[in-house]
């Protein structure tokens, strides 16, 4: 859906949620991917990027690797991983096409509420 905005233009619904990288989104930025987020978002992104991770890990698979086998730029799987930016469907199928690991959570992201 797109929202036309006097002062911006035309812009994506919801973008403005998407200004701040997930990683940024957690309680502690530092501990991405471990730290949980209370953005449902970023919640599905950081469970993503850990299961990627540890697919990675397992299989002792290289950035470089995992970038000529899923068809990914590299720079984009290492972003992804970092939490600096938000992968959209058909990276997120490509990486796990490739893996043969559904990298997708399980159900619902359950995000929690900050206490704040």
């Amino acid at each position: 859906m797109i929202d036309f905005d006097r002062e911006d233009g035309a812009r994506m619904v919801g973008g403005r949620a998407r200004a701040r990288p997930p990683r940024e989104m957690t309680h502690d930025p530092e501990a991405w991917p471990e730290a949980p987020s209370p953005d449902a978002g970023a919640e599905a992104v950081r469970q993503i990027a850990r299961r990627l991770a540890r697919e990675m890990g397992d299989r002792k698979l290289s950035l470089r690797a995992m970038a000529a086998g899923s068809g990914v730029n590299r720079q984009a799987i290492a972003d992804l991983l970092a939490g600096r930016s938000w992968p959209d469907v058909a990276t997120v199928a490509r990486l796990a096409a490739f893996t043969g690991v559904p990298l997708w959570p399980d159900g619902p992201v359950h995000a929690r509420r900050s206490r704040q």
